[in-house]
């Protein structure tokens, strides 16, 4: 009975706060509730309370409607401490979190908090076609693999695509098309440990796909030939699957040659770009042809 009349005066207090910024928008009042927002997010058992009263968007609103880096951060610590609950998934999704999230993840200083609420959403298969919906969305997550340093953003965006590449066939089609292998390929070699693994997990994935596609392409054929009526028949049938195999391990190492080379040349432009140096710098003719020569046999196959 207590927590239940606990639970009707938080319900009340909260739409009480709501009505007050409604009547009075006044950023000082909008700063306040948000930081009460903040505090009361912070309790487990709030959390649904609050999810449940309308505050997702106001408190989305508030991201580009305030002038104060600190009622920001606020909304946002508040919006991350609603999305640990799963009662609040689909509050969330109803309101423009997630297509404002990913349209400013390239905000250096807000990016590892957007990642942070989008692995709390990710596990949900409304999320991930929320985030999948949304245009642009895998090269836009592609280039946070890619160009964010820190290593926190790199492994929240990494885990994200994993989860997506290990439930969607359409996700994974979509990343890479995005250009998403060669951005994994130099996390396993640059990036932290476990955006290392995360990054190897989802490549494993792809190439699980590409098997796949390869088995079913040439799985015909195979069945074709694999019983020969004589030993003449048997010999051709030998020498074109062998013939079949060596094309596709030649494939298989252009390709892993290309993203090599790839990954160099995206090292290059990263490190010029720091350096201010001139944009002519990167890449000339000489340093592709250095890096396809020397450094591709470095990568085991």
């Amino acid at each position: 009975m207590l927590y239940l009349t606990l639970q009707l005066a938080m319900m009340w207090a909260i739409h009480k706060m709501l009505k007050l910024v409604n009547e009075f928008p006044n950023p000082d009042v909008a700063e306040a509730v948000v930081a009460n927002f903040l505090g009361l997010s912070a309790l487990d058992s709030n959390k649904p309370i609050i999810g449940s009263s309308g505050a997702i968007p106001f408190l989305v609103k508030n991201l580009d409607n305030t002038n104060s880096c600190q009622a920001r951060q606020d909304s946002l610590r508040a919006l991350y401490n609603l999305s640990i609950s799963p009662l609040n998934v689909f509050p969330i999704l109803e309101s423009d979190l997630i297509a404002y999230i990913m349209n400013k993840l390239g905000d250096m200083d807000v990016s590892e908090r957007f990642l942070s609420i989008l692995c709390n959403l990710v596990s949900v298969a409304e999320a991930r076609k929320a985030i999948s919906s949304v245009p642009d969305a895998f090269p836009m997550m592609v280039d946070v693999v890619s160009w964010t340093d820190a290593p926190g953003c790199q492994e929240k965006a990494s885990y994200i695509l994993m989860v997506m590449s290990h439930k969607s066939y359409g996700d994974r089609q979509a990343m890479i098309e995005a250009g998403v292998a060669s951005a994994l390929l130099e996390l396993t070699l640059l990036g932290s440990t476990l955006a290392q693994k995360r990054a190897s997990r989802i490549l494993e994935c792809l190439r699980v796909d590409k098997g796949k596609h390869v088995s079913d392409n040439y799985g015909g054929m195979s069945t074709t030939i694999s019983a020969p009526q004589d030993c003449t028949t048997y010999c051709s049938s030998v020498e074109l699957k062998d013939g079949m195999e060596d094309d596709m391990m030649s494939e298989e190492k252009k390709a892993v040659k290309q993203l090599v080379q790839q990954s160099l040349q995206n090292n290059m432009k990263r490190i010029v770009k720091r350096a201010n140096l001139p944009h002519e710098f990167v890449p000339s003719d000489h340093l592709k042809t250095f890096t396809s020569s020397s450094t591709s046999k470095s990568v085991p196959f």
